[in-house]
């Protein structure tokens, strides 16, 4: 798989590479992200490769983020059309503003509008709702969004960190009334988290959203920098923000080592492939705060993982997922004589439909 093996975002004609980069480290405002030069050494190195999906956010380090994404395309105005490039709105930046963020109407134009003087752009393919927000009603989100649409500000709307029932209202009403749909969801993604396989990744399939997992390697955890047996701290200018990973997290870490050893491939690497192989899942978000950290993780495209590795990483780190979705694994064995499966895998008999049980 290469990053111009495109496909399909969710319902729509969009075509995304399956790797979308994720610019939250672009800018160094925050302190621990990478220089405005390294970040264009970064999207030019993955422009090269034939990426086309970018992303980024107002927030993202206080808008530098929007605006070295901006400077750069700025000078190349021949490849603006040839990505797609998607940003998030919801992030108050100005103090004392009760409407600088957030998804009403007023707040939405108003950092749109920021949103593309710092990109240097007159649309983006991709808006986001980075957030959710009870207060508002869905129908002015939405309707703000479709007339943006309709004023070719933005191209595609997209939620990111909603809840389920909300992105399915929000979905509906839309579908009711004829405005832009939502087509992809942005969501937390990885070995060490995955309780959206509960009702968001399954309401995505149902709906035709495209899923784009964040947070893949769950802040380094997952890149091989750590390791039960690992002794000393770890250099990371982040561990304090994050902190360090549990115990059951070492369990699923060492396990992915091991694996990783197995495949001849980074443990980042096995953890991005892993991510992106399973069910649902469209385009996975990867960053990197250094080019070495982007050159990783873009050897995921070339792992290849088998169907008894991935097994063991399933397994190691299935969820508990709650009522209703635990239950509904355990039934599913049930419906075996239809062919359903349990994660794309084939299920199990139940007992209660053996062939030597009676039915009536």
């Amino acid at each position: 798989m290469s990053l111009d093996s495109y496909v399909t975002l969710g319902r729509s004609g969009l075509r995304v590479s399956p790797f979308t980069l994720g610019t939250m480290t672009f800018g160094e405002d925050h302190g621990w992200g990478c220089s405005p030069a390294e970040s264009r050494d970064i999207l030019a190195a993955y422009l090269d490769r034939g990426g086309n999906s970018i992303d980024t956010a107002n927030i993202y380090t206080n808008g530098h983020s929007e605006k070295i994404i901006g400077d750069y395309f700025a000078g190349r105005s021949e490849l603006r059309d040839r990505v797609v490039l998607g940003t998030k709105f919801f992030g108050n930046l100005y103090e004392n503003d009760p409407n600088g963020g957030g998804p009403s109407r007023k707040a939405i134009v108003q950092q749109l509008e920021n949103s593309l003087r710092r990109l240097r752009t007159d649309y983006v393919d991709i808006y986001w709702l980075h957030n959710f927000d009870p207060s508002t009603p869905a129908e002015e989100t939405l309707r703000a969004l479709d007339d943006l649409v309709g004023d070719g500000k933005i191209r595609y709307i997209g939620f990111s960190d909603v809840p389920a029932w909300a992105t399915a209202e929000a979905a509906t009403i839309a579908r009711l009334r004829g405005w832009s749909p939502i087509i992809a969801l942005q969501l937390e993604y990885s070995l060490l988290e995955r309780t959206s396989e509960g009702e968001l990744i399954p309401m995505a399939q149902a709906l035709g959203m495209g899923v784009m997992p964040w947070g893949p390697l769950r802040s380094g955890f997952l890149s091989g920098k750590y390791s039960s047996a690992a002794t000393g701290p770890v250099d990371t200018a982040r561990t304090q923000l994050v902190g360090a990973p549990s115990e059951a997290d070492y369990v699923v870490i060492d396990t992915l080592n091991a694996v990783a050893g197995d495949v001849g491939a980074s443990p980042a690497s096995v953890a991005l492939a892993w991510v992106h192989g399973r069910p649902g899942i469209t385009s996975t978000l990867i960053g990197a705060r250094r080019m070495d950290q982007f050159e990783a993780n873009l050897r995921a495209l070339d792992v290849t993982l088998t169907e008894a590795q991935r097994g063991v990483l399933d397994d190691v780190s299935a969820p508990r997922l709650n009522f209703p979705a635990d239950n509904n694994r355990t039934l599913a064995p049930m419906l075996q004589f239809g062919g359903a499966t349990v994660d794309g895998r084939p299920s199990a008999v139940s007992p209660l439909l053996s062939a030597n049980s009676t039915r009536y």
